[in-house]
């Protein structure tokens, strides 16, 4: 018999921080539980340092709370806007930092990683994978916001990997 494999996913930004717990144990039939979710957010009007302090804080709080064995992250892919890259580049990094600090491994799933292992459709848009979520986890309503619901995609993806 296999052990429980706890995962946080991670949907990485500088505004919000989309979190997930899930949970894929034996005693559930090997159907993955979605444990919790949530998203951290910072004041857009904070420096940047400070904006990045929040994040690395309540990131490592969640951690010790929810206590996962890795830690899946949605890797940086494409953007439009210059100014924004910079800013989810830094609180990538400090995400990457707190998992490091936890001792977790931590695992890199591209967009399209994500989509294939959630829909089977690596270029599904953002409503199919939020409906897949909604319908996975049995859940009432898509969890807001939408950060939110792409680290239960990103959680989904590392469990549906290994």
């Amino acid at each position: 018999m296999s052990l429980p494999t706890r995962v946080m996913g991670i949907d990485t930004g500088i505004a919000i921080v989309g979190w997930s717990v899930i949970e894929k144990n034996p005693k559930f039939a090997n159907k993955p539980k979605l444990i919790g979710y949530g998203a951290i957010t910072t004041d857009s009007k904070q420096p940047t340092n400070e904006r990045l302090a929040v994040i690395y804080k309540e990131l490592t709080e969640k951690i010790e709370e929810y206590n996962p064995h890795v830690v899946a992250v949605e890797s940086l892919f494409y953007f439009k806007n210059q100014k924004t890259v910079i800013g989810v580049s830094q609180a990538r990094g400090v995400i990457l930092l707190a998992s490091e600090h936890s001792g977790r491994p931590t695992f890199d799933y591209t967009p399209l990683q994500v989509k294939t292992a959630v829909t089977g459709y690596g270029r599904a848009d953002k409503q199919q994978v939020q409906k897949m979520v909604k319908l996975i986890y049995g859940l009432a309503e898509v969890p807001k916001p939408d950060d939110v619901a792409d680290a239960i995609a990103v959680a989904t993806c590392h469990i549906n990997s290994h």
